[in-house]
């Protein structure tokens, strides 16, 4: 099928675990959308961003990390760390993390979709017709997820810890224009707004000036009872936008509703291109990369095969989380071959 022509750059990190398991299932995926659609993937693979890689050099990332991963158009990322061996503060901070403030992927974005065969634990939710459909999008580089702190006294009866959350007029307001947007493009153009109005007025702020440009918008605030409404009513949610710690919880919350967080895919997006954005590497998350890439019609393939292999239930092609009995390869493999044969 005629396409694009393009050769996309793409820096492949498997990391640790489960990284390792599902990166080749994307992978596959994403090769046979492109020999499908008319373009090419050249993909390098690093070792770096994992435990390994820490115990043979002492740190996550290489020192010359930026250059290298700065050309490439973009990341498609495994699972960095393995918590037995070693703390978050190691694992995530000297990695992940890194990325997302040297590449100032501001925007971490993720869908909560009910997807048909995936039994939601929500009571009386029918994949065939309760229509769960939203996207969480998380500030992520700021918030409260700064290193702006300390401690006094370690040790002793006067120990004293501070951290403090760090938000800007940039940073805030690029995050509610992206999620401002995305509602727009929607039909049902609503966002809704996470926050606590006693200790974020400033956020309140910016999201009421925002909302003068998109008046076509609908505009919800609130947290307090948020995860209850995720639980109670999520086929109501659009586009919900919050700081760093609030969407982490609610972009985790969310996929959980529809059955499973095991599929959920996220994206580490700098909407500019000034830098590479960051895929993890689930399948959808490779239909995630395609989108921002600007390959729609490839993207839409593997949303389309990962609806229709998940909608057929064979247990010997879906895993375990899913009601199956397969191995990851497996499921990898029937997702291939339906992209290679659908329309």
């Amino acid at each position: 099928m005629p396409g694009s022509g393009k050769t996309y750059r793409i820096a492949v990190i498997a990391g640790d675990g489960i990284g390792l398991e599902v990166m080749p299932e994307g992978l596959r995926c994403l090769e046979a959308a492109a020999e499908k659609y008319g373009f090419k993937w050249n993909f390098e693979h690093s070792d770096f961003a994992s435990c390994v890689y820490y115990e043979k050099h002492g740190e996550m990332l290489p020192k010359n990390w930026v250059e290298i991963l700065k050309p490439f158009d973009a990341i498609y990322f495994g699972a960095v760390g393995d918590p037995r061996r070693y703390p978050d503060h190691i694992r995530l901070w000297r990695s992940l993390l890194q990325f997302r403030r040297q590449f100032d992927q501001y925007v971490n974005l993720r869908p909560v979709r009910l997807i048909s065969c995936v039994k939601s634990p929500l009571a009386l939710r029918d994949p065939g017709n309760d229509k769960i459909d939203y996207w969480v999008v998380r500030e992520n580089t700021e918030g409260e997820y700064s290193e702006v702190g300390g401690r006094m006294f370690s040790g002793t009866d006067r120990e004293l810890v501070t951290q403090q959350t760090i938000m800007t007029r940039t940073g805030v307001d690029r995050i509610l224009d992206y999620a401002f947007k995305l509602a727009q493009s929607r039909p049902r153009k609503m966002l809704t707004s996470a926050r606590i109005s006693i200790t974020m007025p400033y956020w309140d702020e910016r999201v009421a000036e925002k909302s003068k440009q998109f008046p076509d918008v609908k505009v919800e605030k609130y947290i307090d009872i948020l995860c209850a409404h995720f639980v109670a009513r999520p086929h109501t949610f659009d586009v919900v936008v919050g700081s760093n710690l609030f969407g982490d919880i609610l972009s985790d919350l969310g996929p959980a509703t529809t059955g499973t967080i095991g599929i959920a895919p996220s994206g580490n997006i700098n909407p500019t291109g000034e830098w590479p954005s960051l895929f993890e590497p689930l399948i959808w998350s490779g239909q995630m990369m395609l989108l921002h890439l600007g390959e729609t019609k490839a993207a839409e393939s593997i949303m389309n095969a990962i609806d229709l292999v998940l909608g057929r239930a064979n247990t010997s092609e879906i895993t375990p989380d899913l009601g199956g009995k397969a191995k990851t390869q497996a499921l990898g493999a029937a997702i291939e071959k339906a992209i290679r044969e659908g329309n």
